[in-house]
């Protein structure tokens, strides 16, 4: 059976129209728009001489066992965001669906080494504000306890959510087995961003995510009215925050990073008073993990300036943070020259956006991923989109990593 990169892009089209509307995608983790999409790809998988499992987290597997223990796993991720694109995280998964069918007729059912597809539960976290839930669980990266905490804006709890559709919250480490035998992840993703457009170029080779430093600034002021309160004596909170918003562009092109405030809440939040307490969200990321904390060391220091220039205080809170996660070097090479194979030329990029191939990479498992052109750089949009050509080339590329990855796991030592 040869590649056909048309039937994955009409596999994307049919899950668009069975799974989204008018507003875009709606596969959001657990609903019933989720359970579909998982069935559309079960049927297809039936057609292979797989076998299919859910494990211990709700992550879904296929099995092509090979005449080898060690096993070359490709993911991706089924669930959207509400109102999401037509392709972030399902070209993954039908791009390595393609890839499994040329490898089952190629080898007539028993490959080199073992295959394994993935659809990870929940990578967008959209519905309970946890990302990566699947692959954490699968890495051994989870905190049970915390998770346990987590409802939607429904009051559902992520326990309850697991629950209907058969998984048990407490038992979600133990999907750390199916890594046991793993010797490399690869996954495909569109890239969600402008670069490769701004390059004129299909796709690029990841070098690895970015790390991240999020965090609370709130700025502390003084209530005051609005109408009898001077310019010159006000305390005022959102001022400072204010004079921080600037200075977070500075800070990024300093370290040839990015930063972004949020969100930002002010109390009392009423038209005719000062504000006293200011709080905003600020997200930091950079592939250095030095240049990170000097990036969030700068923004700590702004903030404190700007925080006494206005007669204000400023305390930070910990939101989240990641390390930098790097891909494997050698997997990194194979990745461009699977890109340069397909389309002529190749380009080495970071991922701003955090995927499931970092937490199996900081698992300990060699992992790359390759990114195909968005158009517009948008996604997490109905209007995400990648021209056909590109998606199509997108499926040769991981169809030849594939086989570099294959022919890299049987020189390994022990192989």
């Amino acid at each position: 059976m040869a590649l056909n990169p048309q039937r994955t892009i009409d596999e994307l089209k049919a899950l668009r129209t069975l799974t989204g509307d008018e507003h875009g995608a709606q596969r959001v983790a657990f609903t019933d728009t989720w359970v579909t999409a998982r069935a559309f790809l079960n049927a297809r998988l039936d057609a292979l001489p797989v076998t299919q499992h859910m494990d211990a987290a709700g992550n879904w597997w296929a099995t092509l066992p090979g005449r080898s223990d060690r096993t070359l796993i490709i993911g991706g991720h089924l669930d959207s965001v509400p109102n999401g694109g037509w392709l972030d995280g399902c070209l993954n998964v039908l791009a390595g669906l393609e890839v499994m069918r040329r490898v089952s007729e190629q080898y007539a059912g028993t490959p080199p080494v073992t295959l394994k597809l993935v659809d990870w539960a929940d990578e967008e976290g959209a519905r309970f504000g946890r990302s990566l839930y699947g692959s954490s669980a699968a890495g051994g990266n989870i905190d049970v306890a915390e998770m346990q905490k987590l409802r939607d804006r429904d009051g559902v709890s992520l326990e309850d959510a697991l629950r209907r559709v058969g998984v048990t919250l407490t038992a979600a480490p133990q999907a750390r087995k199916e890594l046991e035998n793993a010797a490399a992840y690869l996954e495909l993703h569109i890239e969600q961003g402008p670069v490769l457009e701004g390059l004129g170029l299909p796709l690029g080779a990841v070098l690895g995510t970015v790390g991240v430093e999020r965090h609370t600034v709130t700025f502390h002021g003084q209530a005051a009215h609005s109408g009898s309160t001077p310019m010159n004596v006000r305390k005022d909170a959102f001022r400072a925050a204010g004079q921080l918003s600037q200075e977070i562009y500075a800070i990024a092109e300093r370290h040839g990073g990015v930063c972004t405030i949020g969100s930002c809440k002010t109390l009392p939040g009423i038209v005719t008073s000062v504000v006293e307490t200011c709080e905003i969200t600020l997200d930091q990321r950079h592939l250095d993990a030095g240049k990170l904390a000097a990036m969030w060391q700068d923004a700590q220091d702004a903030a404190k300036r700007a925080a006494d220039e206005g007669g204000c205080t400023v305390t930070f809170g910990d939101l989240w943070h990641i390390e930098p996660i790097p891909f494997h070097p050698e997997l990194i090479d194979a990745a461009e020259a699977s890109v340069r194979e397909v389309s002529g030329t190749a380009h080495r990029l970071p991922s701003g956006p955090l995927h499931d191939a970092a937490e199996v990479a900081r698992s300990g498992v060699p992992t790359v991923m390759l990114f195909v052109q968005s158009l517009r750089g948008i996604s997490h949009n109905k209007i995400e989109d990648t021209s056909e050509a590109h998606l199509a080339l997108s499926v040769e590329a991981l169809d030849a990593l594939t086989n570099r990855t294959i022919a890299w796991i049987q020189a390994q030592p022990g192989a």
